[in-house]
């Protein structure tokens, strides 16, 4: 398998939340492909339309172990198609300053390229010109005509930004949606490191949808699968100019292990001693604001689950270049598999009793 392709995949396909079925398709022809038809996995989709994948644990009583990342991407949708132009809103935490001269896919009868415009700054007036373009002053222009695009859009068809996926040096790789698509070739990544071993937990793969927009299905799967032990796979704040240290973490120096009320501290240890048994580098970030990922929903499902969350550096966040460490990606598979085969009864009931002690 190569993980750079199925991460060009992920990321070329739309899936704005609430429309992920492509991404859904995409991970569901690779698990079926020669690359992966082997590696023992049931794949299902619910009614939210979150992507489970299920590995069969080898053990008499097997812990449930959920692993999540989200393949939704923030995107738009269209509020008006007048005069052979679409308005548009925001679907999910979109920055409206880098949304002008974006090219665009508008998913309506067939999918439609377009750009986003708006007023020159040779014709606006002076206070207009100090600040950033309002979204309401934008449009996306598909250059059909009124009446044909009358004839092939309507409102409330989704929008979603088209941008190539793109190698950088040093093994780094630039394009949309890597929030978090990253997350989500890290679980393949992890099922392939899986392959061959007798793990005894039973393994819950779920890519989860509606993540952007209030970790929706990230809720219903978790009350489905009912996880003894739930772990996020997301994103976080990669170095840049501008941001200190405990604010962003470096790229190709291994996955971030939070720690915050949402992370608990016997599976925060449990991934620790992981990483050591596989030599894979990890970098600590302190999250003392839970709700912002997966995790927050996984552990608040039911009577509670012990959750992790394990997030992969990322530069440009809720941008068409968002930027991520193949390494980082590979590494953070690679604790994910050591984790769960280093899984036995002795971890499963000291994490029973770690609050009763």
């Amino acid at each position: 398998m190569k993980l750079e392709q199925l991460l060009a995949d992920l990321t070329s396909a739309p899936g704005v939340s609430g429309r992920e079925h492509r991404i859904a398709s995409v991970l569901t022809e690779f698990l079926e492909s020669d690359d992966a038809k082997d590696w023992g996995t049931d794949i299902r989709r619910d009614a939210l339309g979150n992507l489970i994948i299920y590995k069969a644990g080898h053990s008499p009583d097997p812990p449930r172990v959920m692993l999540a990342a989200h393949m939704d991407e923030i995107g738009l949708i269209v509020t008006e198609v007048k005069d052979g132009f679409l308005r548009f809103a925001p679907v999910g935490g979109v920055d409206v300053r880098v949304l002008l001269a974006q090219e665009v896919v508008v998913h309506g009868k067939r999918d439609i390229p377009g750009i986003i415009g708006a007023k020159p700054p040779h014709i606006q007036d002076a206070d207009e010109r100090g600040e950033s373009v309002k979204i309401e002053d934008m449009c996306i222009d598909t250059g059909l005509t009124p009446d044909e695009l009358q004839a092939q859009v309507s409102v409330g068809d989704f929008v979603s930004i088209d941008r190539n996926f793109i190698g950088l040096r040093n093994s780094l790789f630039s394009g949309k949606a890597l929030d978090d698509r990253a997350g989500v070739a890290a679980l393949i990544e992890c099922l392939r490191r899986l392959n061959g071993f007798a793990h005894a937990a039973d393994v819950y793969l779920v890519a989860t949808t509606q993540e952007e927009v209030g970790l929706r299905g990230a809720v219903v799967s978790a009350f489905g699968v009912e996880p003894d032990i739930g772990i996020a796979v997301d994103v976080t704040h990669g170095s840049i100019p501008g941001l200190s240290e405990h604010e962003a973490f470096g790229l190709g120096k291994g996955p971030a292990l939070a720690i915050g009320p949402q992370v608990h501290p016997k599976v925060l240890e449990g991934l620790k001693v992981a990483a050591e048994e596989a030599g894979v580098k990890y970098q600590l970030e302190p999250s003392p604001y839970p709700g912002g990922t997966d995790t927050y929903a996984i552990q608040m499902v039911r009577e509670g689950v012990p959750t992790a969350l394990v997030s992969i550096p990322l530069k440009y966040m809720h941008t068409s270049v968002e930027t991520v460490s193949l390494k980082d990606i590979q590494e953070t598979g690679r604790l994910l598999a050591q984790f769960v085969i280093g899984l036995d009864s002795k971890f499963m009931e000291g994490l029973k009793c770690f609050y009763k002690s």
